[in-house]
């Protein structure tokens, strides 16, 4: 007699999972389009200026997408942004082109603003600091 084993559907081990950029990315752009009532393109716009290109058709079906799992996650914990602010710096593969990507990091652990540039020279560093936002809402 031979048995049925249960097929299960895979889980992925994150929400973000499969997705081409850093999940700090996706909610950063979410973060943009909720917070401030950009439309796509201007969220578009200002993630090019950070050195990442993404189609405004991509933001929509990440915030169709995302939008009730960062309501529901940020619910208990929504406050401003800190006062005192540490700089993250990480390589990754975006697109298939190795990039550095930059974070700013309160003392919350609240991502502030990314920046993603393929050199790590001291032009970068100067964009990604004299860009920052006076409150994170």
């Amino acid at each position: 007699m031979m048995r049925r084993r249960r097929v299960y559907p895979p889980v992925p081990a994150s929400e973000f999972a499969g997705f081409r950029f850093p999940p700090e990315v996706i909610v950063l752009a979410v973060r943009w389009y909720l917070r401030f009532a950009l439309s796509y393109r201007d969220v578009e716009e200002l993630l090019a200026e950070r050195g990442l290109e993404v189609d405004h058709v991509t933001i929509y079906r990440w915030v169709q997408r995302f939008t009730p799992l960062l309501a529901e996650a940020a619910r208990p914990c929504r406050h401003r942004s800190g006062d005192r602010w540490f700089v993250d710096e990480t390589y990754v593969k975006v697109s298939g082109r190795w990039t550095y990507l930059y974070r700013a990091v309160d003392q919350h652990g609240q991502v502030i603003d990314v920046l993603a540039s393929e050199r790590r020279d001291q032009p970068a560093a100067r964009r990604f600091t004299g860009s920052k936002p006076t409150t994170a809402g």
